[in-house]
Order: C-alpha cells, then structure tokens, then sequence
C-alpha cells in the first residue's frame, strides 16, 4: 500500500491510485470519513467516502463525502459556502476509517452549529 503523505502526493495520480487502493472498503464500497477542525480539535462531522470522494478530497482540497440517502458525491459547503479545507488526511490502523483535518470557513452543521456533536447525551445537559 501507498506510505507518506497523500496530501504532497497530490500531484502524482498514480500514488492517490496506490493509496485509494489499499483502503479497505465496506460491502457498499465506502469508507468512513471524520472531519476534524485542525485548529481546536473538535470533530466536525461524520459521514461515508467512497473512491471518487476521498480522490476529489485529495485533489481538491475540501472535505468531500458520499451520500447513501442521495447516492451521489458531495463537498461540504457546496450549497451553505462553509467548506471545509483538507490540510491532511490520517488513516486508522485498520484502513477503513479516513480524519480530514482542516479548516472549516463557517459552522459546520446544519444547524449552524460549529460541529455536528453538540449535543452532549450524558450529565444535566443531555438529550
């Protein structure tokens, strides 16, 4: 599999193949994909990367996804404008599991919420 940094591989599409290929994909070819502010460490979001997601993600520059509901590639801020900026991306042990860390430009959340886990399940404030 591909080892180094994907992200100053970008330029080199045969190492992003040699990388995409090493990822261990579920049964419905996706990835999990955690997005994380590179600044604060919060995580922003969760969502699922399939191939050409994690490729665009790379290439690109902004946290992009897979939408099971609407089978169809999304880059978050494609509709809200708060895109969030890919400064690396780290694999988990197991190669199923992607952290974009980067910069979000505006709240993540639908909500307008900073991150999408701010609803905290345990003690006086939970849900």
């Amino acid at each position: 599999g591909f080892s180094g940094n994907i992200m100053a591989a970008a330029a080199e599409p045969e190492q992003i193949e040699k990388f995409l290929d090493g990822l261990k994909y579920d049964d419905k070819d996706l990835v999990v994909a955690i997005a994380q502010d590179v600044d604060t460490g919060a995580i922003l979001m969760q969502g699922f990367a399939d191939r050409t997601a994690v490729r665009t993600t790379i290439t690109k520059r902004k946290a992009t996804f897979f939408s099971r509901s609407r089978q169809a590639q999304w880059t978050k801020g494609e509709t809200s404008g708060n895109f969030i900026s890919v400064k690396s991306i780290h694999l988990d042990c197991d190669k199923d599991s992607l952290i974009y860390l980067g910069v979000p430009d505006g709240p993540t959340c639908h909500t307008g919420a900073h991150t999408c886990y701010y609803s905290q399940v345990d003690g006086t404030d939970g849900a």
